[in-house]
């Protein structure tokens, strides 16, 4: 359906409708719109356009004696075309800045606060996404002893972030041992991104000699050493503000959408799309998972070099959209600076 087709008045009429529904959750009639809104129009004209709207597939009735309420589709010419994006207030951008700090300037730390402070402050469920760290740069790897048994490998990437894991030791290994291969594997892999020295490790440390059991430890590592378990991307906070929506007042509704959120790889990877755009708005059944086919997204990308990692929301379709996608991308775009100021 060409938006260019719809006339001014069923432009105007939508759009109200929608900023009405998105309030207040119940089917919108005629005269709502004329009483509310002061279009000049009186409200038999409006049900015809309401009408003319239902025939483009824009709004339907949930039920006859009804007034209607948006489709997938209307949502869809709304939020392409008519939506206008709210302007934050000086408050509420600091507000933003100091939460995303409030825990601490771990990575770990500040998506999680980010996750709650989403949730809180657009009343839906606030999700954040970790940066995908194999595409990274390798820019130093450190070994680091923890205990006879026990060696920690810390991973950093040309954009400042790390992580880091512990490998479990046979036997004792000397200190001159551990900072010699720490030396060759920075020397033979900086440069790489983590899955470019994931896929080819054995070939590049295949000739060096000496120290065979250690790196032999490393190699056999590869997989938790370059390789995220994407389980641990995805962070939530918020679903007691779903609750409190009529849209899941039928428990499995909420239960299918708290499942698809409990297997965070799922969801994690499904929302990994949104790492290459700056904003992105699903509505709907434009989801492909099943659990998530009643809500709508709003995700936005923030940047750690060349390292992307995602923000946003997720609701009923009826979301304020124009607040919530100026809060999405403020947020993606405060973490971005974050993160800049933590390799600088």
């Amino acid at each position: 359906m060409a938006f260019e087709n719809l006339s001014a008045r069923e432009k105007e009429i939508l759009a109200n409708l929608i900023n009405h529904y998105i309030g207040s959750a119940d089917p919108v009639g005629s005269r709502v719109i004329a009483n509310k809104f002061k279009m000049g129009l009186s409200s038999a004209t409006i049900r015809n356009t309401l009408q003319d709207l239902e025939e483009l597939g824009l709004v339907e009735q949930p039920h006859t004696s009804a007034g209607r309420v948006p489709t997938d589709v209307g949502y869809r010419v709304y939020v392409d075309f008519l939506l206008k994006p709210d302007q934050l207030t000086e408050d509420e951008k600091q507000a933003i800045k100091q939460g995303i700090l409030k825990e601490g300037r771990g990575i770990q730390e500040i998506l999680g606060q980010t996750a709650r402070l989403l949730g809180d402050i657009t009343n839906q469920l606030g999700v954040t996404i970790a940066p995908r760290f194999e595409v990274g740069v390798l820019r130093d790897l450190r070994l680091i002893p923890v205990s006879e048994d026990r060696l920690m490998v810390v991973v950093v990437v040309e954009s400042g972030l790390a992580r880091s894991l512990v490998l479990e030791v046979e036997t004792s290994i000397s200190d001159t041992a551990v900072r010699e291969v720490e030396t060759t594997l920075n020397e033979r892999l900086r440069g790489l991104t983590l899955s470019e020295i994931r896929d080819s490790i054995s070939n590049r440390l295949a000739d060096v000699a000496g120290h065979a059991r250690l790196l032999k430890l490393v190699v056999d590592s590869s997989d938790r050493i370059w390789t995220e378990d994407h389980s641990q991307d995805l962070l939530v906070s918020g679903t007691d503000h779903l609750l409190a929506k009529p849209e899941f007042a039928k428990l499995e509704r909420l239960s299918s959408l708290l499942k698809v959120i409990e297997d965070g790889k799922v969801l994690s990877e499904f929302l990994g799309h949104a790492h290459e755009e700056d904003l992105i708005i699903s509505i709907g059944r434009e989801n492909t998972l099943n659990e998530i086919m009643n809500c709508s997204l709003v995700t936005a990308s923030y940047r750690a070099g060349k390292i992307h990692g995602a923000v946003g929301i997720i609701g009923p379709t009826r979301l304020p959209y124009s607040k919530a996608v100026s809060i999405v991308e403020y947020t993606a775009r405060s973490i971005t600076d974050v993160l800049s100021g933590m390799d600088k």
